[in-house]
């Protein structure tokens, strides 16, 4: 048994000792014991040791005391803090992905929101409806039924800023000026700012067919990584090969980022090609971290592979 000491960093919490674990009990056991007596959710509590540098590093709730540094001692000295209100990031995305779903239906289909009620849409504003419609039902699937996710919250507020890109950017930004009325080309500006591309059956047809090679192909990646996570340890790290794995670090970005490009040619309008390139540049901030978690993790035996960060053979 070792003595534990824990400190509070926030005014709603109470100091906390306990002897009841061993450094090989299992540290989400000490979550579980404050939450029971500080009557909090343990998913609020951040509890961390101050390392040879005198950084605070957090414990990891998966792993024993002891896969946490800790030795046999008498005393260990931590401290606590409460995150706030959480929410599951299951929920988080299940909203975040609702957004557009909801945003270009309504458009879509209420036409009174331009102003005409009489209008009907254009064989590309349709397929661009579909689309987006089915992109999204398939992240929501994808939630649901493939994903992991290596934490169970995040803080309750950063649900508006999360969902901002997906309700605004891909959503309201869109669907406004995808599916207006004709009588929103009556002036240069408005044919600039509401312009879709009228492109023949076999174009359209095409460009379907690649977008739901990418999708397809995005829906392969994601099950290649809910596999590797499918073990008693779903929050352990390893290498993933096959389909796509093998080019680049982030297949799944790069598959993401050539279905959006081939709905923004399909379309033709200016802001598909704002989302277009804000989305692939945050995807490629994300593919560079990860690039260098798996270099940082992994070592020479991933540094070998050779494989670029998000598009095969260049970057």
């Amino acid at each position: 048994m070792v003595f534990i000491e824990i400190t509070p960093r926030s005014k709603s919490l109470k100091k906390f000792t306990t002897q009841s674990l061993t450094v090989n009990s299992k540290t989400e056991e000490l979550f579980d014991l404050i939450s029971g007596s500080q009557h909090i959710s343990k998913d609020r509590l951040r509890i961390t040791y101050k390392d040879a540098s005198d950084k605070n590093v957090a414990l990891d709730r998966s792993k024993t005391l002891k896969e946490n540094g800790f030795e046999e001692s008498k005393q260990l000295s931590l401290s606590m803090k409460d995150l706030g209100p959480q929410i599951g990031w299951r929920t988080v995305f299940l909203i975040e992905y609702f957004g557009p779903i909801l945003i270009h239906s309504l458009f879509y289909y209420v036409r009174s929101i331009y102003g005409s009620s009489q209008f009907t849409p254009n064989q590309t504003q349709s397929v661009a409806f579909w689309i987006i419609i089915l992109h999204f039902i398939k992240r929501e699937y994808e939630t649901l039924f493939v994903h992991k996710f290596s934490n169970a919250t995040m803080p309750l507020f950063n649900i508006f800023k999360n969902s901002g890109h997906y309700w605004i950017l891909s959503g309201l930004n869109l669907a406004f000026f995808v599916y207006r009325p004709d009588n929103y080309l009556s002036s240069p500006t408005k044919k600039f700012l509401f312009h879709v591309n009228d492109l023949s059956s076999s174009t359209v047809y095409l460009l379907v067919g690649l977008w739901a090679f990418a999708e397809i192909s995005n829906f392969k990646t994601h099950l290649t990584l809910s596999q590797i996570r499918s073990g008693k340890d779903s929050k352990k790290y390893e290498i993933p090969y096959g389909y796509g794995f093998n080019w680049v670090a982030c297949p799944n970005y790069f598959f993401e980022i050539l279905s959006f490009l081939f709905y923004s040619i399909l379309v033709g309008n200016w802001s598909s090609w704002v989302f277009l390139i804000v989305a692939a540049g945050q995807m490629w901030l994300w593919a560079v971290k990860k690039q260098k978690r798996y270099l940082k993790t992994f070592g020479d035996d991933y540094k070998k592979l050779k494989r670029k960060v998000l598009v095969p053979y260049l970057l």
